[in-house]
């Protein structure tokens, strides 16, 4: 008991974990008050620093860190980070991390495991439904009032029975290939090593792959070995009645010849949630209707964008008690 007048100290508050957040996801700004109550959030865009000045400034002493695709994480972010042993992305992609660099460094790099894949394949399934039926086009002709002047809309195309080639039969193209399976496609594949487990024709040449579909569905990762991989001669392949869906990065194709195809008329049509130089889109694609455009969005919706958070914190909490990472990204 205490003696009278004696004053009583305040029981010591457990400090929060500290995670610095070098661009916020875009499912922390649903979840930002959820997110404080289990870490201490340094956040550089509140500060007048340039960010480099602010990682200088306060970094030093940094374990954990969280990013987005919209913030690189090269060797010069990490030198200034010379305590950091956790890195977090909200990307489905890695090309914005130098993984050898943090390797090198013994930094843990945690990915976001299947949480987009079921929504990106529906997107780019819807895509190709788009492009191949023309529903955005029918609808832009009945809200412009056309369809009593001009009659009806021209024709479309079937799904069901069409050769599918997917590019990068990982997590999400695998499903994309389940879906198409169920519209009755016939499915190929190209991808860096043959997935000895499934019964999918493989082709190690994309040109190949290209020249036996009648449509393309990329979904592989952006690294210098597919980087404008869907090429000039790939989409010549294709061929004029050919359509290419992208989900996966837009520097995986050559915008450029691309575009060129299309308004050329040297393939059918394109549904493409990503672009080389976001948000920037290449402005002869608005008057194609045989085009369908998405602002990078595929894996967009409330269930995934929570599934996202909670393992981002999931990764964060297992980190800060010394347990493995829930979806560390492994050396292949």
């Amino acid at each position: 008991m205490a003696n009278p007048g004696e004053v009583q100290s305040e029981p010591a508050t457990e400090q929060l974990p500290t995670v610095l957040i070098l661009h916020p996801p875009s499912c922390l700004k649903f979840f930002d008050n959820h997110f404080s109550l289990k870490f201490q959030a340094l956040k550089p865009w509140e500060s007048p620093l340039p960010i480099h000045q602010f990682l200088a400034a306060h970094g030093g002493s940094v374990r954990a860190v969280l990013t987005s695709g919209l913030s690189p994480v090269g060797a010069d972010v990490l030198s200034l980070l010379p305590s950091v042993r956790c890195l977090v992305t909200s990307s489905a992609g890695l090309d914005h991390i130098d993984l050898p660099e943090c390797r090198r460094r013994g930094v843990a790099v945690a990915g976001t495991g299947d949480v987009y894949s079921a929504d990106v394949a529906d997107m780019a399934v819807g895509l190709l439904i788009d492009v191949m039926r023309r529903i955005t086009a029918s609808d832009r002709y009945v809200r412009g009032r056309l369809w009593p002047l001009n009659g009806d809309y021209p024709l479309g195309s079937k799904l069901s029975g069409k050769h599918v080639g997917i590019v990068g039969l990982g997590r999400i193209g695998l499903e994309v290939a389940r879906r198409l399976q169920a519209f009755g496609c016939t499915i190929s594949y190209c991808s860096r090593k043959k997935k000895q487990s499934l019964p999918f024709p493989f082709y190690s040449n994309v040109c190949e792959l290209a020249a036996e579909c009648e449509i393309l569905v990329v979904c592989c990762a952006l690294t210098d070995q597919t980087r404008r991989m869907i090429s000039k001669e790939a989409l010549s392949a294709l061929g004029k009645k050919g359509v290419v869906v992208n989900i996966a990065r837009g520097a995986v194709v050559d915008e450029k010849e691309l575009v060129r195809c299309l308004v050329q008329g040297e393939i059918a049509g394109a549904g493409l949630d990503v672009f080389e130089k976001e948000p920037e889109v290449p402005s002869e694609l608005f008057a194609l209707d045989n085009v369908v455009l998405s602002p990078h969005g595929a894996m967009h919706t409330e269930e995934s964008f929570r599934e996202c958070f909670e393992l981002i914190c999931g990764n964060f909490e297992a980190f800060f008690s010394n347990k493995p990472l829930l979806s560390q990204i492994m050396d292949d």
